[in-house]
């Protein structure tokens, strides 16, 4: 533990809690203790969208859906659909 600490510039303090999972300890600590450790190619891993399937699918839910605009008309008509049939 004493080199980790050391290889990610920390106490060893620190390295206990980032194994405990304490929540208090900054993300940069455990992104350097995870490259001290050799193991920070997960970290892109944990980011990226592609990865994150609950995320995307609660994404597209929010997206806005299609919408058409009516025709303009002459002053006084009804407004009509791309089809012709009146808007309600």
């Amino acid at each position: 533990m004493a080199i980790v600490a050391e290889r990610a510039m920390t106490t060893r303090q620190t390295v206990g809690r980032i194994e405990r999972g304490d929540p208090t300890v900054a993300m940069g600590t455990w992104a350097t203790v995870l490259f001290a450790l050799g193991i920070d190619g997960i970290l892109g891993k944990l980011a990226a969208p592609a990865f994150d399937h609950l995320g995307m699918s609660l994404e597209t839910q929010q997206l806005p859906q299609r919408v058409r605009l009516a025709f303009k008309t002459e002053r006084g008509s009804q407004p009509r659909t791309r089809t012709g049939e009146p808007i309600p």
